[in-house]
């Protein structure tokens, strides 16, 4: 179903969404030397190495090109042993599906507890406001069950998990070693900075909402300051930026405003994202757009 359901989103979601400037992700490359990525389409997934030990955050579409695009990194899909994942939609768990190319068969997948009634079918995940359901996902993987605040050591590489629910009904994102957020489909980052993400593909926006201001009081009690990486729209050090607008949600159908120059007219096309480019240049942050209305 993977495969499908990868191929739908690259037709409908390119229509859907081109023009409006929602997405807008990082080309294929390195943040700095602990973090990598690849893109596939408007998504990302990134690879945290420290130690020697490389573990993968969430797993994407069902992607033909993600074996080619790890070779550009120097990752071996092999050695792929651990994925965190954020939440179960297609464009976070694709390569871990049944029916994708088995890259990662032999690796365990850390999900939170309450997403993964998703995957044992107790409940359907719902888009447009209750109106669609998403296809369903099968994985075979080992996975391991984790629960708001609970630590890991993985290879030496300390993993904080924190749900945030709202997007879907057990999103959890990740801190690693206190100095990486990688936040999934938590927080959309604009032109005048963060707010939730998209409305119309949230299971509940009032609650995304208080589970993003949450998530900031959370951070900011331990004078924490990471690095926070999302799953769509780049990163940011910024914290002032990241929230800047926790009490608002991304209204996916209108376009964006102030208008970002940077940000793709179809983030489907992937012209852009070459080997050349990930070899020699560092992906930016995302950076605040002046009002150019």
């Amino acid at each position: 179903m993977s495969k499908s359901a990868s191929k739908f989103q690259e037709r409908f979601m390119s229509w859907k969404f081109r023009g409006k400037e929602i997405f807008k992700p990082l080309n294929t490359g390195a943040i700095d030397e602990r973090v990598k990525c690849v893109r596939e389409f408007v998504a990302n997934i990134f690879f945290y190495t420290a130690g020697g030990k490389t573990i993968m955050i969430d797993a994407g579409y069902n992607y033909e090109r993600l074996a080619e695009k790890m070779e550009w990194l120097g990752i071996d899909p092999s050695a792929i042993e651990h994925i965190l994942i954020t939440h179960q939609d297609t464009d976070h768990v694709g390569a871990v599906e049944r029916d994708s190319d088995g890259l990662f068969r032999g690796a365990a997948l850390y999900v939170g507890e309450t997403e993964n009634r998703y995957l044992t079918m107790e409940v359907r995940r719902k888009v447009f406001g209750g109106l669609y359901k998403l296809p369903l996902v099968i994985i075979d993987n080992e996975k391991v069950l984790v629960h708001d605040g609970e630590v890991l050591h993985i290879d030496g590489i300390k993993i904080e998990c924190i749900e945030v629910p709202g997007h879907t009904w057990g999103h959890m994102v990740y801190l690693i070693d206190d100095s990486y957020l990688f936040t999934g489909d938590t927080i959309w980052l604009g032109p005048t900075g963060g707010r939730s993400f998209l409305d119309t593909l949230a299971e509940d926006n009032a609650l995304a909402v208080r589970s993003l201001a949450a998530l900031e009081k959370r951070l900011r009690g331990r004078g924490l300051s990471p690095i926070v990486i999302t799953g769509h729209t780049g990163w940011s050090d910024d914290l002032d930026f990241v929230f800047a607008h926790t009490d608002t949600v991304c209204r996916a159908m209108k376009k964006q405003k102030p208008h970002d120059p940077a940000a793709p007219y179809d983030a489907y096309d992937e012209s852009d994202d070459t080997w050349e480019k990930a070899q020699t240049e560092r992906l930016k942050k995302a950076e605040p757009v002046a009002d150019n209305a």
